[in-house]
Protein backbone atom coordinates (compact mmCIF):
# COMPACT_ATOMS: atom_id res chain seq x y z
CA UNK A 1 0.00 0.00 0.00
CA UNK A 2 1.47 3.23 -0.68
CA UNK A 3 2.23 6.06 1.60
CA UNK A 4 -0.26 9.14 1.73
CA UNK A 5 1.42 12.10 2.76
CA UNK A 6 0.04 15.24 3.01
CA UNK A 7 1.95 17.76 2.71
CA UNK A 8 1.47 21.93 4.26
CA UNK A 9 3.86 24.75 2.77
CA UNK A 10 2.20 28.36 2.38
CA UNK A 11 5.07 29.58 -0.18
CA UNK A 12 3.65 28.59 -3.70
CA UNK A 13 7.15 28.55 -5.02
CA UNK A 14 8.52 25.67 -2.23
CA UNK A 15 5.00 23.93 -2.45
CA UNK A 16 5.73 23.17 -6.74
CA UNK A 17 9.33 22.38 -5.39
CA UNK A 18 8.24 20.39 -2.77
CA UNK A 19 5.39 18.44 -5.00
CA UNK A 20 8.19 17.78 -7.65
CA UNK A 21 10.60 16.01 -5.31
CA UNK A 22 7.66 13.66 -3.72
CA UNK A 23 6.30 13.15 -7.21
CA UNK A 24 9.71 10.96 -7.36
CA UNK A 25 9.28 9.04 -3.98
CA UNK A 26 8.46 5.12 -5.13
CA UNK A 27 5.69 3.92 -3.32
CA UNK A 28 3.88 7.34 -2.21
CA UNK A 29 0.57 9.10 -2.65
CA UNK A 30 1.33 12.62 -2.41
CA UNK A 31 -1.96 15.02 -2.05
CA UNK A 32 -1.60 18.39 -3.23
CA UNK A 33 -0.34 20.70 -0.68
CA UNK A 34 -2.40 22.78 1.62
CA UNK A 35 -1.72 26.84 1.48
CA UNK A 36 -2.07 27.08 5.25
CA UNK A 37 -2.31 25.66 8.75
CA UNK A 38 -6.21 26.13 9.17
CA UNK A 39 -6.97 24.25 5.55
CA UNK A 40 -4.59 21.50 7.00
CA UNK A 41 -6.52 20.96 10.37
CA UNK A 42 -9.83 21.22 8.62
CA UNK A 43 -8.56 18.66 6.33
CA UNK A 44 -7.18 16.35 8.72
CA UNK A 45 -10.16 16.39 11.04
CA UNK A 46 -12.57 15.90 7.86
CA UNK A 47 -10.85 12.53 6.99
CA UNK A 48 -10.52 11.39 10.34
CA UNK A 49 -14.26 11.69 11.23
CA UNK A 50 -14.62 9.76 8.12
CA UNK A 51 -12.47 6.67 9.81
CA UNK A 52 -8.81 5.91 10.84
CA UNK A 53 -7.59 4.27 7.51
CA UNK A 54 -8.44 7.95 6.03
CA UNK A 55 -6.11 10.00 7.42
CA UNK A 56 -2.31 10.49 6.16
CA UNK A 57 0.74 8.48 7.13
CA UNK A 58 2.55 11.21 6.85
CA UNK A 59 2.08 15.07 7.01
CA UNK A 60 4.78 17.36 5.88
CA UNK A 61 4.78 21.07 7.77
CA UNK A 62 7.00 23.61 5.80
CA UNK A 63 8.81 25.78 7.61
CA UNK A 64 6.84 28.70 5.00
CA UNK A 65 3.48 28.21 6.75
CA UNK A 66 0.93 30.68 8.33
CA UNK A 67 -1.18 31.63 10.19
CA UNK A 68 0.25 29.60 12.79
CA UNK A 69 3.57 29.06 13.33
CA UNK A 70 5.53 25.62 12.22
CA UNK A 71 6.45 25.06 15.41
CA UNK A 72 2.94 25.03 17.17
CA UNK A 73 1.16 23.72 13.85
CA UNK A 74 3.58 20.25 14.76
CA UNK A 75 2.74 20.46 17.87
CA UNK A 76 -1.48 20.91 17.34
CA UNK A 77 -1.05 17.79 14.95
CA UNK A 78 0.33 15.35 16.63
CA UNK A 79 -1.95 16.19 19.41
CA UNK A 80 -5.53 15.77 17.81
CA UNK A 81 -3.78 13.10 15.23
CA UNK A 82 -1.48 10.82 17.16
CA UNK A 83 -1.34 8.18 14.70
CA UNK A 84 -0.09 10.56 12.28
CA UNK A 85 3.85 10.86 11.22
CA UNK A 86 4.88 14.97 11.08
CA UNK A 87 8.15 15.79 9.42
CA UNK A 88 9.25 19.41 9.68
CA UNK A 89 10.86 21.00 6.74
CA UNK A 90 13.15 23.63 7.58
CA UNK A 91 16.10 25.84 7.06
CA UNK A 92 17.61 25.38 10.09
CA UNK A 93 18.88 21.93 10.92
CA UNK A 94 20.60 23.19 14.15
CA UNK A 95 20.39 20.91 17.48
CA UNK A 96 18.24 23.60 18.89
CA UNK A 97 15.38 23.43 16.56
CA UNK A 98 15.59 19.66 16.48
CA UNK A 99 15.20 19.41 19.91
CA UNK A 100 12.53 21.82 19.77
CA UNK A 101 11.00 19.95 16.88
CA UNK A 102 10.97 16.65 18.89
CA UNK A 103 9.31 18.10 21.65
CA UNK A 104 6.45 19.23 19.97
CA UNK A 105 5.72 15.94 18.55
CA UNK A 106 7.50 16.13 15.17
CA UNK A 107 8.76 12.57 13.61
CA UNK A 108 11.68 13.77 11.68
CA UNK A 109 13.77 16.98 10.72
CA UNK A 110 14.26 17.76 6.77
CA UNK A 111 16.71 20.42 6.13
CA UNK A 112 16.36 22.96 3.31
CA UNK A 113 17.27 22.95 0.43
CA UNK A 114 15.63 19.47 -0.16
CA UNK A 115 17.50 16.68 -1.54
CA UNK A 116 15.93 13.41 -2.01
CA UNK A 117 17.31 11.20 -0.25
CA UNK A 118 17.35 12.78 3.09
CA UNK A 119 12.78 13.31 2.32
CA UNK A 120 13.20 9.96 1.17
CA UNK A 121 14.20 8.78 4.35
CA UNK A 122 12.23 10.97 6.77
CA UNK A 123 9.15 10.20 5.11
CA UNK A 124 9.62 6.17 4.98
CA UNK A 125 10.64 6.53 8.68
CA UNK A 126 7.37 8.94 9.84
CA UNK A 127 5.83 5.96 7.75
CA UNK A 128 6.55 2.88 9.36
CA UNK A 129 6.09 4.79 12.92
CA UNK A 130 2.54 5.58 11.94
CA UNK A 131 2.04 2.29 10.64
CA UNK A 132 3.23 0.52 13.66
CA UNK A 133 1.53 2.64 15.96
CA UNK A 134 -1.95 1.75 14.29
CA UNK A 135 -1.02 -1.76 14.40
CA UNK A 136 -0.52 -1.35 17.96
CA UNK A 137 -3.48 -0.04 19.07
CA UNK A 138 -5.34 -1.33 16.75
CA UNK A 139 -9.55 -0.45 17.34
CA UNK A 140 -7.94 2.22 20.19
CA UNK A 141 -6.23 3.99 17.67
CA UNK A 142 -9.13 4.36 15.54
CA UNK A 143 -11.41 5.55 19.02
CA UNK A 144 -8.38 7.81 19.48
CA UNK A 145 -8.07 9.66 16.70
CA UNK A 146 -11.88 9.63 15.34
CA UNK A 147 -12.45 13.18 15.55
CA UNK A 148 -10.45 16.44 15.89
CA UNK A 149 -11.09 16.87 19.75
CA UNK A 150 -13.55 18.71 21.89
CA UNK A 151 -16.16 21.60 19.81
CA UNK A 152 -14.35 24.77 21.23
CA UNK A 153 -16.45 27.81 21.49
CA UNK A 154 -15.13 31.15 22.33
CA UNK A 155 -17.61 34.11 23.48
CA UNK A 156 -16.04 37.85 22.99
CA UNK A 157 -18.13 41.17 23.85
CA UNK A 158 -18.43 43.96 21.82
CA UNK A 159 -17.84 45.87 24.90
CA UNK A 160 -17.74 45.77 28.14
CA UNK A 161 -21.23 44.96 30.30
CA UNK A 162 -23.44 43.64 27.37
CA UNK A 163 -23.24 39.77 29.07
CA UNK A 164 -20.02 38.18 28.04
CA UNK A 165 -19.62 36.30 30.93
CA UNK A 166 -23.38 34.99 31.56
CA UNK A 167 -23.55 33.96 28.23
CA UNK A 168 -20.13 31.71 28.90
CA UNK A 169 -21.29 30.40 32.19
CA UNK A 170 -24.59 29.69 30.58
CA UNK A 171 -23.82 27.71 27.58
CA UNK A 172 -20.79 25.18 29.36
CA UNK A 173 -23.65 24.76 32.34
CA UNK A 174 -25.92 23.58 30.06
CA UNK A 175 -23.67 20.98 27.93
CA UNK A 176 -22.61 19.80 31.48
CA UNK A 177 -26.32 19.16 32.14
CA UNK A 178 -26.12 17.50 29.20
CA UNK A 179 -23.67 14.90 30.09
CA UNK A 180 -20.98 16.54 28.31
CA UNK A 181 -17.01 17.07 29.53
CA UNK A 182 -16.82 21.02 29.94
CA UNK A 183 -13.75 22.97 30.52
CA UNK A 184 -15.14 26.96 31.02
CA UNK A 185 -11.81 29.18 30.46
CA UNK A 186 -11.59 33.21 31.23
CA UNK A 187 -8.79 34.75 28.70
CA UNK A 188 -10.43 37.97 29.96
CA UNK A 189 -6.55 38.31 31.33
CA UNK A 190 -6.74 41.62 32.73
CA UNK A 191 -10.56 41.85 34.24
CA UNK A 192 -11.75 38.45 33.74
CA UNK A 193 -14.07 37.67 37.42
CA UNK A 194 -15.09 34.12 36.58
CA UNK A 195 -14.10 32.98 39.89
CA UNK A 196 -16.66 36.05 41.21
CA UNK A 197 -19.78 34.74 39.19
CA UNK A 198 -18.76 31.01 40.44
CA UNK A 199 -18.16 31.65 43.80
CA UNK A 200 -14.46 29.78 43.40
CA UNK A 201 -11.29 31.30 45.52
CA UNK A 202 -8.17 29.10 43.49
CA UNK A 203 -5.26 30.84 43.26
CA UNK A 204 -4.05 28.71 39.67
CA UNK A 205 -5.00 30.48 36.35
CA UNK A 206 -3.49 30.51 32.98
CA UNK A 207 -1.04 32.20 33.84
CA UNK A 208 1.13 29.70 35.87
CA UNK A 209 0.59 27.47 32.39
CA UNK A 210 2.04 29.93 30.26
CA UNK A 211 6.14 28.89 30.34
CA UNK A 212 5.10 25.29 30.23
CA UNK A 213 6.07 23.86 26.79
CA UNK A 214 4.92 20.29 27.69
CA UNK A 215 1.42 20.24 29.47
CA UNK A 216 0.89 16.84 30.80
CA UNK A 217 -2.17 15.80 31.98
CA UNK A 218 -0.76 16.09 35.47
CA UNK A 219 0.47 19.61 34.91
CA UNK A 220 -3.06 20.72 33.39
CA UNK A 221 -4.81 19.27 36.18
CA UNK A 222 -3.21 21.36 38.87
CA UNK A 223 -3.99 24.34 37.09
CA UNK A 224 -7.45 23.68 36.64
CA UNK A 225 -10.56 24.19 39.61
CA UNK A 226 -13.55 21.57 39.17
CA UNK A 227 -16.48 23.45 40.35
CA UNK A 228 -19.17 21.79 42.42
CA UNK A 229 -21.21 22.04 39.11
CA UNK A 230 -18.88 19.62 37.45
CA UNK A 231 -16.89 22.08 35.35
CA UNK A 232 -13.47 22.52 34.65
CA UNK A 233 -12.36 25.61 35.16
CA UNK A 234 -9.75 27.69 34.04
CA UNK A 235 -9.17 31.26 35.67
CA UNK A 236 -7.84 34.67 34.97
CA UNK A 237 -4.93 35.60 37.49
CA UNK A 238 -5.69 37.41 39.97
CA UNK A 239 -3.17 40.09 39.27
CA UNK A 240 -3.96 41.15 35.90
CA UNK A 241 -0.51 42.33 35.00
CA UNK A 242 0.51 38.62 34.66
CA UNK A 243 -2.08 38.50 31.82
CA UNK A 244 1.07 39.81 29.87
CA UNK A 245 2.58 35.78 30.15
CA UNK A 246 -0.39 34.42 28.49
CA UNK A 247 1.24 34.65 24.99
CA UNK A 248 -0.47 33.38 21.72
CA UNK A 249 1.05 30.61 21.67
CA UNK A 250 0.57 29.70 25.02
CA UNK A 251 -3.23 30.19 24.30
CA UNK A 252 -3.15 27.91 21.42
CA UNK A 253 -1.50 25.25 23.88
CA UNK A 254 -4.00 25.80 26.82
CA UNK A 255 -6.89 25.76 24.27
CA UNK A 256 -5.49 22.30 22.50
CA UNK A 257 -5.04 20.70 25.83
CA UNK A 258 -7.97 21.25 27.11
CA UNK A 259 -9.61 20.28 24.19
CA UNK A 260 -8.22 17.29 24.40
CA UNK A 261 -9.42 16.33 27.71
CA UNK A 262 -13.23 18.33 27.34
CA UNK A 263 -16.22 17.49 25.06
CA UNK A 264 -16.97 21.24 25.36
CA UNK A 265 -14.19 23.85 26.12
CA UNK A 266 -16.47 27.30 26.54
CA UNK A 267 -13.61 30.38 26.40
CA UNK A 268 -15.25 33.56 28.07
CA UNK A 269 -12.95 36.30 25.78
CA UNK A 270 -14.34 39.88 27.41
CA UNK A 271 -14.09 42.71 25.45
CA UNK A 272 -11.00 43.65 25.07
CA UNK A 273 -8.75 41.58 22.17
CA UNK A 274 -5.23 40.61 22.80
CA UNK A 275 -2.99 38.02 21.18
CA UNK A 276 -3.93 35.21 23.71
CA UNK A 277 -7.60 35.25 23.10
CA UNK A 278 -7.43 36.60 19.35
CA UNK A 279 -5.78 33.29 19.19
CA UNK A 280 -8.73 31.11 20.76
CA UNK A 281 -10.98 33.18 18.25
CA UNK A 282 -9.15 31.97 15.33
CA UNK A 283 -8.81 28.06 16.36
CA UNK A 284 -12.50 28.29 17.97
CA UNK A 285 -15.25 26.09 15.83
CA UNK A 286 -17.66 28.73 17.17
CA UNK A 287 -16.94 32.50 17.48
CA UNK A 288 -19.63 34.27 19.30
CA UNK A 289 -20.16 37.63 19.50
CA UNK A 290 -22.09 39.11 22.36
CA UNK A 291 -24.02 42.53 21.48
CA UNK A 292 -27.17 45.14 22.88
CA UNK A 293 -29.37 46.23 20.88
CA UNK A 294 -28.66 49.81 21.31
CA UNK A 295 -26.33 51.95 18.57
CA UNK A 296 -23.18 52.31 21.14
CA UNK A 297 -22.55 47.98 21.36
CA UNK A 298 -23.97 47.52 17.69
CA UNK A 299 -21.25 49.88 16.38
CA UNK A 300 -18.67 48.49 18.77
CA UNK A 301 -19.62 45.24 17.33
CA UNK A 302 -19.04 46.08 13.59
CA UNK A 303 -15.40 47.39 14.94
CA UNK A 304 -14.59 44.20 16.20
CA UNK A 305 -15.72 41.97 13.54
CA UNK A 306 -13.83 44.42 11.13
CA UNK A 307 -11.13 44.93 13.34
CA UNK A 308 -10.94 40.64 13.57
CA UNK A 309 -10.57 40.52 9.64
CA UNK A 310 -7.82 43.32 9.29
CA UNK A 311 -6.25 41.28 11.72
CA UNK A 312 -6.82 37.98 9.76
CA UNK A 313 -8.34 36.59 13.11
CA UNK A 314 -11.99 35.62 11.69
CA UNK A 315 -14.00 36.57 8.71
CA UNK A 316 -17.36 38.02 9.77
CA UNK A 317 -19.56 35.09 8.17
CA UNK A 318 -18.28 33.09 10.23
CA UNK A 319 -18.95 34.90 13.08
CA UNK A 320 -22.03 34.25 15.29
CA UNK A 321 -23.65 37.22 16.88
CA UNK A 322 -26.03 37.13 19.99
CA UNK A 323 -27.98 39.76 20.29
CA UNK A 324 -28.82 40.03 24.70
CA UNK A 325 -31.33 42.31 26.35
CA UNK A 326 -33.35 41.82 23.05
CA UNK A 327 -36.48 44.15 22.88
CA UNK A 328 -39.44 43.88 20.53
CA UNK A 329 -40.09 47.38 21.07
CA UNK A 330 -36.44 48.63 20.65
CA UNK A 331 -35.63 50.14 17.17
CA UNK A 332 -32.54 47.90 17.14
CA UNK A 333 -33.90 44.60 15.69
CA UNK A 334 -31.63 41.18 14.79
CA UNK A 335 -31.67 41.40 11.09
CA UNK A 336 -30.76 44.94 11.68
CA UNK A 337 -27.37 43.68 13.91
CA UNK A 338 -26.84 40.95 11.10
CA UNK A 339 -26.92 43.99 8.14
CA UNK A 340 -24.49 45.86 10.25
CA UNK A 341 -22.04 43.54 10.99
CA UNK A 342 -22.18 41.00 8.05
CA UNK A 343 -21.90 38.24 10.63
CA UNK A 344 -24.76 35.53 11.08
CA UNK A 345 -27.36 36.23 13.63
CA UNK A 346 -28.40 33.29 16.56
CA UNK A 347 -31.27 32.19 16.28
CA UNK A 348 -31.71 32.64 19.58
CA UNK A 349 -32.08 36.08 21.47
CA UNK A 350 -32.13 37.00 24.78
CA UNK A 351 -35.09 38.78 26.76
CA UNK A 352 -34.38 42.27 28.85
CA UNK A 353 -34.78 40.21 32.19
CA UNK A 354 -31.84 41.88 34.55
CA UNK A 355 -34.42 41.38 37.88
CA UNK A 356 -34.08 37.56 37.19
CA UNK A 357 -30.50 37.83 37.61
CA UNK A 358 -30.09 40.54 40.34
CA UNK A 359 -29.79 38.11 43.02
CA UNK A 360 -27.39 35.34 41.58
CA UNK A 361 -25.04 38.24 40.40
CA UNK A 362 -24.91 39.68 43.65
CA UNK A 363 -24.34 36.33 45.64
CA UNK A 364 -21.57 35.44 43.28
CA UNK A 365 -23.62 32.50 42.25
CA UNK A 366 -25.00 32.20 38.62
CA UNK A 367 -24.70 28.43 38.20
CA UNK A 368 -27.64 28.89 40.64
CA UNK A 369 -29.86 30.82 38.11
CA UNK A 370 -33.61 29.28 38.28
CA UNK A 371 -34.36 27.07 36.13
CA UNK A 372 -37.62 29.28 35.47
CA UNK A 373 -35.56 32.09 33.78
CA UNK A 374 -36.08 33.31 30.79
CA UNK A 375 -32.77 34.62 30.32
CA UNK A 376 -31.64 30.74 31.31
CA UNK A 377 -33.98 29.46 29.08
CA UNK A 378 -32.59 31.42 26.16
CA UNK A 379 -29.24 30.61 26.79
CA UNK A 380 -29.27 27.00 26.68
CA UNK A 381 -31.60 26.72 24.03
CA UNK A 382 -28.89 28.47 22.22
CA UNK A 383 -26.37 26.01 23.49
CA UNK A 384 -28.61 23.46 21.81
CA UNK A 385 -28.24 25.58 18.33
CA UNK A 386 -24.64 25.86 18.79
CA UNK A 387 -24.52 21.56 18.72
CA UNK A 388 -23.14 21.95 22.72
CA UNK A 389 -26.04 20.11 24.19
CA UNK A 390 -26.06 17.07 22.25
CA UNK A 391 -23.91 14.58 19.27
CA UNK A 392 -22.20 16.81 17.38
CA UNK A 393 -23.77 16.61 14.01
CA UNK A 394 -23.07 18.30 10.48
CA UNK A 395 -24.62 21.47 10.09
CA UNK A 396 -27.20 22.10 8.30
CA UNK A 397 -26.48 24.01 4.74
CA UNK A 398 -26.38 27.52 5.43
CA UNK A 399 -25.79 27.28 9.43
CA UNK A 400 -21.90 26.12 8.73
CA UNK A 401 -20.37 26.85 11.99
CA UNK A 402 -16.63 25.89 10.60
CA UNK A 403 -13.88 27.68 11.44
CA UNK A 404 -12.75 30.52 9.03
CA UNK A 405 -10.92 29.79 6.25
CA UNK A 406 -7.70 32.51 6.17
CA UNK A 407 -6.98 33.90 9.25
CA UNK A 408 -4.35 34.11 11.86
CA UNK A 409 -3.37 36.23 15.45
CA UNK A 410 0.07 36.43 13.78
CA UNK A 411 -1.52 39.25 11.99
CA UNK A 412 -2.24 40.65 15.85
CA UNK A 413 1.27 40.34 16.29
CA UNK A 414 2.53 42.00 12.86
CA UNK A 415 0.10 44.92 14.39
CA UNK A 416 1.69 45.55 17.36
CA UNK A 417 0.11 42.65 19.30
CA UNK A 418 2.38 40.84 21.92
Amino acid sequence: MPTRILPAVGDPDAARALATLLGQLPDTEPAPPVPDSTQLVDTLARLAAESLDALPEVVLVHERIGPVPALDLVREVALRFPAVGVVLITADSGPGLLSAAMDSGARGLVSLPLGYEELAGRVQAAAQWSAGFRRHLGGGAAELVAGPGGTVVTVSGAKGGVGTTLTAVQLALAARAAGRTVALVDLDLQNGDLASYLDVQFRRSAADLAAITDLSPRVLQDAVYVHETGLSLLLAPAEGERGEEVTDRAARQIVSALRGRHEVVVVDCGSRLDSANAAAVEMADTALLVTTPDVIAVRAARRTVRMWERLQVRKAETTVTLVNRHSRTTEIQPPLVQKITGTRIAAVTVPAAYKELQAVVDAGRLHELDARSTVKQALWSLAGELGLTGPPTAPAPGKQLARAGDRGSLGLRRRGGR
